[in-house]
């Protein structure tokens, strides 16, 4: 395994491409159980027949726990979508189809994302009372098994030279509710500024799921909340003040 050619610097790991293989190599505090439950999930949505890139091997590197997959050739759809603007519907109805099609499959050896959640409100910084909110309103959410992605965004989408999409990053891939996958691909949009597309992305998926788009909003505290335990301080007050909007007009 060669570790010469970087596609990609995150904070807790570095991406690289060996010939025909990706090379996930994380940082050694980056907890064992954790990357071998990302290989996991990547393992058991391959089941499912979507594009995805085949997990190979799970190995260390020196001293360094790494996952071993398939390299997708081509371009994510954020990348397309600077290139050609132009293009920028028909990329968005391409993106939101790809997020049904994930949606209608069901993986049901993953986690749910109801306890997910939980868990994440439980830990999160918020005042009892909200957190006792929150945990009575994800309860009484439908419960629903849909495979969701956890990041479905247009950088975790890549179209190869042929014009076929693969979906890539299944870290935080649960069984849950639809709408919920939703509510967290407006506010990964909103964290990065793009509210116009945020709304442009909500608009769209609710019209092509006949979904009311109230039902998707009074997921959005919820997940703001459960995603409030990491990131940055901007990110993290940016998420509080959705957890504090109470009702919507």
């Amino acid at each position: 395994m060669k570790l010469d050619n970087v596609i990609a610097v995150r904070k807790d790991k570095t991406i690289y491409r060996d010939g025909d293989a990706m090379l996930k190599v994380f940082n050694p505090e980056c907890p064992k159980h954790g990357i071998l439950n990302e290989a996991l999930n990547q393992a058991r949505v391959e089941l499912t027949g979507l594009n995805i890139p085949k997990v190979r091997e799970v190995i260390t590197i020196d001293g360094k726990w790494t996952i071993v997959s398939d390299f997708i050739e081509g371009e994510t759809l954020t990348a397309l979508s600077l290139k050609y603007p132009e293009k920028q519907e028909e990329y968005m109805n391409l993106f939101v189809d790809l997020q049904i099609e994930v949606l209608s499959h069901k993986c049901q050896l993953l986690g749910r994302l109801k306890d997910k959640m939980h868990a994440k409100i439980s830990a999160s910084d918020f005042p009892a009372t909200v957190r006792y909110d929150l945990h009575t309103t994800l309860e009484s959410m439908p419960k629903h098994l849909k495979l969701c992605h956890g990041d479905f965004n247009p950088s975790n989408i890549i179209i190869t030279p042929d014009g076929t999409p693969y979906i890539i990053d299944w870290a935080h891939a649960t069984q849950g509710n639809a709408s919920a996958d939703a509510a967290r691909t407006y506010l990964v949009f909103c964290l990065a500024g793009k509210t116009d597309i945020a709304k442009q992305y909500l608009d769209l998926f609710c019209k092509k799921t006949d979904t009311a788009l109230q039902y998707v909003q009074k997921w959005m505290p919820i997940v703001a909340a459960s995603q409030s335990v990491k990131g940055n301080e901007k990110e993290r007050e940016f998420l509080a003040s959705w957890v504090n909007v109470v009702d919507y007009t």
